[in-house]
């Protein structure tokens, strides 16, 4: 069985080769800070999108979007605001995205929560 950071990994990969496909432009990778992290950044047309993304190789415990609730979209919310300061910006639209990836698909939602 494969640890739960090497799913993790593997399914980073398999969701930056999605995400391009799809003409996102990935700025950042694993952005840290002391309030945890982002495991993607990128562009989507004008806007910079935080992505997380949620690999299951099996089913026993759920959807991968189940995860995202709203404990962790809160701890999104307070990284991205981390990223935006740090990086001086201010006045960029924003947006939060999720990728799911099962055994047998990827799937994108887009605008997956409001801050």
């Amino acid at each position: 069985m494969q640890s739960k950071v090497t799913i993790g990994k593997k399914g980073e990969e398999e969701a930056v080769r999605y995400l391009k496909k799809r003409g996102y432009r990935i700025i950042e990778r694993n952005f840290r800070c002391k309030l945890g992290e982002i495991d993607i950044i990128a562009i989507d047309k004008n806007y910079l999108v935080f992505i997380e993304v949620k690999k299951r190789d099996s089913s026993s415990f759920g959807n991968p979007l189940e995860s995202v609730d709203e404990k962790k979209q809160k701890q999104i919310e307070k990284v991205a605001l981390s990223f935006l300061r740090y990086k001086g910006l201010s006045d960029v639209d924003c947006r939060f995205d999720v990728v799911s990836i099962t055994l047998d698909k990827i799937e994108l939602i887009k605008d997956a929560f409001q801050i």
